[in-house]
């Protein structure tokens, strides 16, 4: 019950601080990949990649939530933290798009790639419908970068270098640089592919992906900074719960 009360007040915090955040959003910038963007085959194919990752999403929220009543408010606050990170547009007039730090790498670390994939999906689709950012049409290719392989990017990367006894805070940033970087990798496969018509792929692919560096690479660097910091922060105020979510052994958290 503390814990569940404890959320309570996090996401009461959370929601406050996105109510203020919104106001200085400038929604004349779509975020992700814009409505209109890709056309309706490549917008359709992107759809039916990210359908079956929602639903083992789902699946994975219903079945761990009847195991452990307090996991949905711990998912709660996650999905306010990916929405508030993701919500951060900077204008890419090049690409077509917007970089944004993603929010993935931590709630992948904490929740596991299937669940984060959810709240991604949460996240995305309350921005396309009311703040422009993104779009309907183009929701399963932001899930698929964003979502997907930003999620799978950064619990790989932390379970990797956990593994070979790497600490907690060149793990965590490593994870939150790579689920950042994967999703503008991704995202730039995804434009390419949509919009090149009769060029070739690979110099359209370049020639996006270049255009994200300037911004990209900085806010992956900060995304794995904040990663890293908010690892940190629950391994000295609350290691319990990162041994719950199966982050830390038991005896890593007694240390």
């Amino acid at each position: 019950m503390k814990f569940q009360i404890s959320n309570f007040k996090f996401q009461i915090i959370f929601l406050f601080i996105s109510s203020f955040f919104l106001f200085l959003v400038d929604n004349a910038h779509a975020m992700h990949i814009s409505e209109g963007i890709l056309p309706f085959n490549w917008a359709l194919f992107w759809s039916v990649i990210a359908v079956p990752f929602v639903a083992w999403g789902l699946y994975k929220l219903k079945k761990l939530s009847a195991i452990d009543l307090s996991f949905k408010p711990l998912v709660g606050l996650m999905a306010a933290v990916v929405f508030i990170i993701s919500c951060m547009p900077i204008p890419v007039p090049t690409a077509g798009t917007c970089s944004h730090p993603c929010g993935t790498g931590i709630s992948g670390i904490l929740v596991g790639p299937a669940i984060s994939i959810l709240i991604t999906a949460v996240a995305l689709l309350i921005q396309a419908l009311f703040l422009a950012h993104g779009g309907l049409t183009t929701w399963g290719a932001d899930i698929v970068s964003m979502g997907v392989m930003g999620s799978f990017a950064g619990y790989l990367t932390f379970k990797a270098l956990r593994s070979i006894k790497i600490n907690l805070a060149v793990s965590g940033f490593m994870a939150g640089l790579f689920a950042d970087w994967a999703t503008y990798f991704t995202t730039s496969v995804e434009l390419a592919s949509g919009i090149k018509g009769d060029s070739e792929f690979m110099p359209l692919f370049w020639k996006i992906l270049i255009a994200f560096i300037p911004t990209q690479l900085p806010l992956g660097i900060l995304e794995g900074a904040m990663t890293a910091g908010m690892v940190i922060l629950l391994y000295k105020k609350r290691p319990d719960l990162l041994v719950k979510m199966r982050v830390l052994k038991a005896e890593e958290a007694a240390i």
